[in-house]
């Protein structure tokens, strides 16, 4: 018997309710992880609330995506890796950009892989970046501020991703073309 409940805009919490709206007008459907976070109004809201803020930050679309997809990748979340696979394909990232951030291998593009290296040094040291990797972001032309959005980021992508590895939430069909498994 399944732990978690996949909720409805009816089903949901009274506090989820509105968020659980907002997305499925977003989105055009009711991703089931959002639908699985709806049991916790106030887990659902922070992770809103903190990809809202972390789309309005200085970084571009497309570096939010390498953030979004280091996090992802990181922490085995095939719905996130899908999903934001297929944000990048919108935004026209090249196939050889995506096949590298899904595989977590160096990225075709300097700068991006500098702020990848840089995302992937925040997880690793929680927080606690070396020098050298900060030395290096800098280098690649990004400003302290870059690195703090990137906080916001992997905070924003933690949440998710950990509610969706917990709930084990599934990966719902529009997503399917974009399935992704890690590697062994």
């Amino acid at each position: 018997m399944p732990v978690f409940t996949a909720h409805t805009a009816d089903t949901a919490p009274a506090a989820a309710r509105p968020t659980v709206e907002e997305v499925r007008r977003r989105f055009g459907w009711l991703p089931t992880p959002v639908a699985l976070m709806a049991e916790s109004p106030q887990l659902l809201a922070g992770f809103v609330t903190a990809n809202k803020g972390f789309e309005q930050t200085d970084l571009s679309p497309l570096e939010r995506e390498v953030v979004v997809l280091a996090v992802a990748t990181t922490n085995e979340c095939h719905v996130c890796v899908a999903l934001h696979t297929g944000t990048l394909t919108r935004l026209g990232a090249t196939a050889e950009l995506i096949a590298a951030l899904r595989a977590g291998t160096p990225l075709p593009e300097p700068r991006l892989e500098a702020l990848r290296r840089f995302t992937l040094a925040m997880i690793a040291h929680r927080g606690a970046v070396p020098d050298d990797e900060i030395d290096g972001f800098l280098a690649a032309g990004y400003r302290p501020r870059h690195a703090l959005d990137v906080v916001l980021g992997v905070g924003a992508y933690t949440l998710s991703t950990f509610a969706n590895r917990l709930t084990r939430a599934p990966l719902d069909p529009p997503l399917s073309q974009h399935a992704w498994t890690p590697a062994a």
